[in-house]
């Protein structure tokens, strides 16, 4: 059994939780998908740049963990771009993050043998069950959403998918601004390269009015997920995920503030669960 998270841990992943709530936010309002998600990417590169140059290269060990990373990684941000294509922001950010700390609980103790006490487990359970009932906040959903919940489902698994793998792979970094910076600097230039692909010349035009939000947007990823890897070598996995996914208590704020979505009971019940799960987690 794993020992408990400590306040630090719970206070730096619930910061994270603000801040990815925040970049993700910012992807949604941006109303060419592409474009946000370029701009976000781009200034995810350039912020890793510096920190690939002053930290150390990450171990030999955690090469194999990093690359298959990137991978991941870019597979999930096409698959979130899609979500947000399809479906409204209240309902696919919170299955994309809701589906994930279960997965990565089953994971880690499948792969590395790290399973949480059952206290924290619950927590986990309960976290997860919370975040569910958000997919309910817009009203049931009907036959014309099954693609976004489909997209958004699959950004769940990828989403679990990487946050396994650079658990394990962070702590064979031996140093997690390291692995930060290279994992940042590698899947950066990705969809950028395919929107350069798509867009041609008009690309240039087509950014320049979003700069500055998207760039924005890009330091908040970078600051969000930086935080959640160095818990990620200071506490269990699972519990961790769960903490991290509390971003969509936030998100769901965010969208009654920002576009103008009505807050409703699902949202209340889904911030009383999480607000349970958050507690068992770090108890």
């Amino acid at each position: 059994m794993t020992a408990p998270l400590s306040a630090g841990i719970v206070a730096a992943v619930l910061f994270a939780a603000v801040l990815h709530a925040a970049w993700n936010a910012i992807a949604h309002a941006i109303p060419d998908r592409l474009i946000g998600f370029v701009l976000i990417q781009l200034a995810s590169a350039v912020v890793a740049l510096p920190m690939v140059l002053a930290a150390p290269v990450p171990a030999a060990p955690a090469w194999p963990w990093l690359l298959a990373s990137v991978a991941v990684h870019v597979v999930y941000i096409v698959l979130l771009m899609r979500g947000y294509q399809l479906g409204h922001f209240s309902q696919v950010y919170p299955l994309t993050r809701g589906a994930s700390p279960l997965l990565v609980a089953g994971g880690a103790a499948l792969i590395i043998g790290e399973v949480p006490g059952p206290i924290a487990l619950l927590g986990v359970v309960i976290i997860s069950v919370g975040l569910g009932t958000l997919l309910f906040a817009g009203g049931v959903p009907g036959r014309a959403q099954l693609p976004a919940i489909t997209a958004a489902l699959l950004t769940g698994v990828s989403i679990a998918a990487y946050t396994t793998i650079d658990g394990i792979g962070v702590r064979a970094a031996g140093s997690t601004v390291g692995y930060a910076g290279w994992l940042f600097l590698l899947m950066g230039p990705a969809i950028p390269l395919v929107a350069v692909v798509m867009r041609g010349r008009k690309l240039l035009a087509q950014l320049r009015p979003h700069r500055t939000i998207g760039l924005t947007g890009g330091l908040l990823s970078v600051g969000a997920y930086g935080l959640v890897l160095w818990a990620q070598t200071r506490g269990a996995l699972a519990p961790v995920a769960a903490l991290r996914e509390s971003s969509v208590v936030i998100a769901a704020v965010i969208g009654v503030v920002r576009f103008g979505e009505p807050f409703g009971r699902w949202r209340v019940i889904s911030s009383i669960l999480v607000a349970a799960g958050v507690i068992l987690v770090s108890v």
